[in-house]
């Protein structure tokens, strides 16, 4: 079990001291792997490194009741004149163990890494690929509780990320992890709970994919309010709208009608009170600007699935209106046979109308 309680973290720059983390408070059960999730700059890094004791925290405590591994891959404390194999040797010393422990340590990480006759040559010979597979080797060497992975099944090249993928779910039920990915098809994979991080503050989810959900669902709302911010209507594609953009839509037209709709009596006000035309022109120049922006937010509202069946059953209670009025006209006393016909024939062209109406929304559901 790992505690974190009060947990705060702000980097001192030139920028300032903006709080990355504030005022975290988590709980993450033993044997439960947890995927951190969040935007680029929420943070999780930077709790990753906490959890590990890597860094410490302005404020607060984090309290590890297991043994909790360095971050998956890290090889930056490799020593470059060292060999690959008196790196892992002297890692495996500085944490103790018997001489036969280490021994296998060492066979494990030069087994895993892959990297021939290199593994006794200097660590600064290596390639970029070659000192992650060592470092992701001698991460897993040692039988940790939790393990601590930071995108480390996102190096080296195809074959190498599998294998890194195989020795996760390996470790899945004998230890756990908590996880930073882009992914989210190893988070779900490997994770059963998920932390998503949001301006400084941290949201427990028991399940990854709720966690995902409230992403995804923030991540949609913020691109579309962005888009709404920069007038860019242009770039929404209706058919491919979530239910909280829609929602952010429909929100924006409220608020564009009401705009409008307030510009509308002023222009009115002002027309009665006999103001300049010029001055008018600019109460009619922002009314049109708002109108305009009403007109483009109902246009992609009314494409959207929900809009178009919205609009197919309005034609349809349009349509059983005009022959409910059409019924109670003909019902009347002393109608003309020539205002009869004329009825009538109002009638027939409803019941068209309807019928065309139902139509498309059988065709509308039948393709949803």
């Amino acid at each position: 079990m790992i505690e974190i309680r009060n947990l705060s973290k702000r980097y001192h720059n030139h920028h300032g001291s903006d709080w990355v983390l504030k005022d975290i408070n988590l709980t993450i059960p033993k044997g439960v792997s947890v995927g951190l999730i969040g935007a680029n700059g929420a943070g999780k890094s930077t709790l990753l490194r906490l959890i590990a004791g890597m860094d410490h925290p302005e404020k607060g405590e984090v309290i590890r009741h297991c043994r909790v591994s360095w971050p998956v891959g890290l090889a930056g404390g490799f020593q470059g004149n060292m060999t690959g194999r008196q790196n892992v040797k002297f890692v495996a010393r500085a944490l103790g163990g018997t001489d036969q422990e280490m021994h296998k340590i060492i066979r494990f990480v030069e087994d895993f890494a892959e990297i021939g006759d290199a593994f006794d040559e200097p660590l600064r010979t290596y390639s970029s690929g070659m000192r992650s597979r060592l470092g992701f080797g001698l991460s897993f060497a040692f039988n940790f509780d939790v393990y601590i992975s930071d995108e480390a099944t996102a190096v080296g090249d195809r074959a190498f990320k599998d294998k890194a993928k195989q020795l996760f779910r390996d470790k899945v039920g004998q230890a756990s992890l908590i996880m930073v990915s882009h992914g989210e098809g190893i988070l779900r994979d490997l994770c059963q709970a998920g932390i998503y991080l949001k301006e400084g503050k941290a949201h427990w989810y028991d399940d990854i994919d709720d966690a995902i959900l409230a992403y995804h669902a923030d991540s949609d709302k913020d691109k579309t309010q962005q888009l709404l911010d920069e007038q860019n209507l242009a770039a929404l594609e209706p058919s491919a709208l979530s239910k909280e953009q829609i929602q952010t839509l429909r929100k924006e037209l409220q608020q564009a009608r009401a705009k409008t709709n307030g510009l509308r009596v002023c222009v009115a006000a002002a027309r009665d009170q006999n103001w300049p035309k010029e001055e008018v022109a600019v109460l009619l120049k922002h009314h049109a600007q708002a109108k305009s922006r009403v007109n483009e937010l109902a246009t992609i509202i009314n494409n959207t699935f929900e809009g178009i069946r919205t609009t197919a059953r309005q034609a349809i209670n349009q349509a059983q209106g005009s022959l409910n009025a059409l019924a109670s006209v003909m019902a009347a006393p002393g109608l003309a046979d020539s205002e009869l016909l004329i009825l009538q024939k109002a009638e027939q062209a409803a019941q068209k109308r309807k019928a065309q109406a139902e139509a498309k929304l059988d065709e509308i559901d039948g393709s949803d």
